[in-house]
């Protein structure tokens, strides 16, 4: 099978950052709605469509507008669709607008629950980071327009729980180790405690009674208390914790443990390397094992950032789009099945990414 177009790889996930054995991303979302204006459930056409024009708009004036492109997302076909939710730039609800960074790394979600939601993202424990991307967004916007706050409330959202700074708090993390030693509600006790919930990412999983492939969502609850830059302290703080528990256990596995683990991740080396068909889930709880084999010293060749990118680059609407737009030579039995064909991609897209990868013999 060949490929006549390279997938380029300049997206914000394809990075490397601070603590990313741990924690797969960051992501900071504000919530705002315009003064004089209802809630969106409580909308007429009319009035989606005047937030809609209004915050496009104020995009065409931003100091940086040429880095933006708006959308209208009825008229996105369900391919493009699919992506932006993969990219959580669009949520189950969807909205009728989306301006957002050509990079990616920012998106603005326009009648969704709110009239505006602001998402930025970062590789790593970088809330700070994708922060300062949202907030000047923020800045710039209400130079144009007027959002609906109160001294007594702050920021003003469809949620109560969502107000005051309006922002939202969330971190991806990988802990293939608390899982597998059985501690996962432990670590859930601890966010409680701090005011943040714990929830699969992927799916619930198979192996040790957890999320699927151990990636996590740890998020804020509110944004009712403190100020912006005590909750990024919050969540920073929570981060860290959490690194240095997956990094304990870790250590403890690979001292106790290590013909078990050993076993799991060589299994999951040859099955990656050498399968044909690669279903959706499967590929997810792979990608975890050799991450883990990573971070546990086991595995060398690739680095973790590589490998949560492969998270985003193995979901059903990233290779619907490299089908549609790269020409491929799929063997005769499987070329006129769709379903088949994104599995055999699926699989060549993971083993093109890890074709450097050896396995070593002892854990470091």
């Amino acid at each position: 099978m060949s490929r006549t177009q390279k997938d380029k790889g300049d997206a914000w996930y394809n990075a490397s950052a601070e603590n990313d054995d741990v924690i797969v991303s960051s992501r900071v979302r504000l919530a705002r709605n315009l003064a004089n204006f209802p809630f969106p459930e409580n909308f007429d056409e009319e009035c989606a469509l005047q937030v809609q024009n209004i915050i496009f708009d104020s995009f065409n004036h931003f100091d940086d507008a040429d880095t933006y492109q708006t959308m209208i997302l009825s008229t996105v076909p369900k391919l493009g669709a699919d992506i932006l939710r993969e990219r959580g730039l669009v949520e189950e609800n969807f909205g009728t607008g989306l301006v957002m960074r050509v990079d990616g790394v920012s998106g603005c979600l326009l009648n969704c629950s709110d009239h505006v939601r602001i998402s930025s993202f970062a590789p790593g424990l970088a809330c700070s980071t994708a922060y300062a991307f949202s907030h000047n967004i923020d800045m710039q916007l209400q130079e144009k327009v007027q959002f609906a706050a109160s001294h007594e409330f702050g920021y003003l959202t469809s949620n109560i729980c969502e107000s005051g700074s309006g922002m939202k708090l969330s971190l991806r993390v990988h802990l293939p180790s608390i899982s597998f030693a059985g501690k996962i509600s432990e670590l859930a006790k601890v966010c409680d405690e701090r005011g943040f919930s714990v929830r699969d990412s992927f799916g619930s999983g198979t192996q040790f009674g957890s999320s699927l492939g151990g990636f996590y969502q740890i998020s804020s609850r509110q944004s009712v208390s403190g100020n912006e830059i005590d909750q990024l302290a919050g969540i920073t703080s929570l981060g860290k914790y959490i690194c240095e528990f997956e990094r304990k256990i870790r250590g403890e596995v690979a001292d106790n443990k290590f013909t078990e683990v050993r076993d799991m991740i060589l299994r999951a080396f040859a099955q990656m390397r050498y399968s044909l068909l690669m279903p959706l889930r499967e590929s997810i709880d792979l990608i975890s094992a050799i991450k883990w084999g990573v971070d546990l010293g086991l595995i060398c060749g690739v680095e973790d950032y590589e490998l949560s990118s492969l998270l985003y680059k193995v979901q059903s609407g990233h290779l619907g789009f490299l089908l549609r737009t790269s020409e491929f030579n799929f063997d005769d039995d499987i070329a006129s099945d769709d379903a088949l064909k994104e599995k055999r991609l699926r699989s060549i897209v993971m083993q093109e990414a890890l074709k450097k990868m050896t396995f070593v013999e002892k854990l470091k």
